[in-house]
């Protein structure tokens, strides 16, 4: 004996089939359960057995045609009101009570270092004196991360004073850090040796700065360049991707080179102390984290992030007209010979000199071309330390 089962929606059905039986309608309409019909068997004298109470499903099961019958659960539809209540046993509805509210801290949804009460409210900070000219602008982080410092007649002496850009990484704590703290440490350095040893000095009071800041159990890192200027002499030094240029005659001239994974030295630097650099999303990072190679701070890379820096040393001449130390976030966008053409329309050649609206200019100008970074350029005048 072979059946059929009327399936309505099967993609082998077909209204006209003679495999089925000609009924209207052979599925029940019952709202407690689906009822197929088997046809297609000869009549039996059996009696039919039927387990539907329906008045509909009682008509069907009486057919000659259908001497069998099936009884499926209706599934529930998804929009039917009984989702949302329920029946107690006297027969009233109970509506579902909605969950109790969750409380949660806000502090444990904030990450990285909260800001210094002095910088949290800062979007811009300039300064202008008579040999220099710096503005910082935050960019799309909740507050700045970048620092500066300047000073001139420093312990005493004319002609030494200190410059330098900071630019923080996971918070500001490394930068302020950094700007409070690094001048000292190199003057001190320098004090106490020979003038020629200059580039060990400075070395000396990166690392000391470092140091120091790891032992305050502070977090974040920050990138710098500093110039230091003694006697008619120019010691520039980077750690990270802040960037000394140097305008001679209007040239220009870049006196750092960046410091990132993607240089090929400081890659192999990296693997050989058992790190390894990976390229995410087009950047090439640290231990898929961090994307510069040296710094001050950063004390879950320590082991590859050295803050040990780069120096040079020049003697100013007349030609050297303007030094520009600035953040990544003007050098991502403008070029070296860029900002140096437009900071010399502002410096050389003119009845006033206005170093602080050149910052301002070149920071603009790398916001207008979709810098979202915090941005800091300060220019210095070298005819003042000639």
């Amino acid at each position: 004996m072979s059946c059929s089962v009327a399936v309505s929606n099967s993609p082998v059905f077909s209204p006209s089939s003679s495999l089925f039986c000609s009924k209207p309608s052979i599925i029940s309409s019952s709202p407690e359960s689906l009822s197929l019909s088997l046809s297609h068997l000869k009549p039996s004298n059996t009696n039919t057995a039927s387990s539907s109470s329906s008045p509909s499903a009682a008509a069907a099961s009486s057919s000659p045609s259908s001497p069998f019958r099936l009884r499926l659960p209706k599934p529930p539809s998804v929009f039917s009101t009984s989702s949302a209540s329920s029946t107690s046993p006297n027969g009233t509805v109970l509506k579902r009570k909605r969950p109790a509210r969750l409380d949660i801290p806000v502090s444990s949804l904030t990450f990285g270092v909260p800001p210094t009460p002095s910088a949290a409210a800062r979007d811009v900070v300039e300064a202008e004196e008579d040999g220099f000219g710096v503005y910082c602008k935050r960019g799309r982080r909740e507050y700045m991360e970048d620092r500066y410092t300047a000073g001139n007649n420093l312990r005493g002496e004319n002609k030494l004073a200190f410059f330098g850009i900071f630019d923080g990484h996971g918070g500001a704590k490394a930068a302020e850090y950094a700007a409070n703290n690094l001048e000292k440490n190199i003057l001190d350095e320098v004090i106490m040796r020979d003038e020629d040893d200059a580039e060990e000095a400075v070395k000396r009071g990166y690392l000391n700065t470092d140091s120091d800041f790891l032992k305050e159990e502070l977090h974040g890192g920050s990138c710098c360049v500093t110039a230091l200027i003694r006697n008619g002499n120019l010691v520039v030094s980077n750690a990270g991707d802040c960037r000394a240029v140097i305008s001679r005659g209007g040239v220009a001239e870049a006196l750092t080179s960046d410091h990132r994974p993607s240089r090929e030295d400081e890659r192999d630097r990296i693997e050989s102390l058992g790190g390894y650099v990976d390229l995410c999303r087009g950047i090439w990072r640290i231990q898929g984290s961090l994307a510069v190679s040296r710094g001050i701070g950063d004390r879950h890379l320590k082991q590859w992030v050295t803050a040990e820096p780069e120096t040079k040393v020049l003697r100013i001449e007349p030609e050297h007209d303007l030094l520009i130390l600035a953040s990544d976030g003007l050098w991502d966008k403008v070029s070296n010979q860029e900002a140096v053409d437009i900071a010399r329309s502002f410096l050389v050649g003119s009845n006033k000199s206005q170093p602080l609206l050149a910052c301002k200019k070149l920071v603009d100008l790398s916001v207008s071309r979709g810098s979202m970074d915090d941005t800091s350029v300060m220019l210095i005048k070298l005819e003042h330390y000639v």
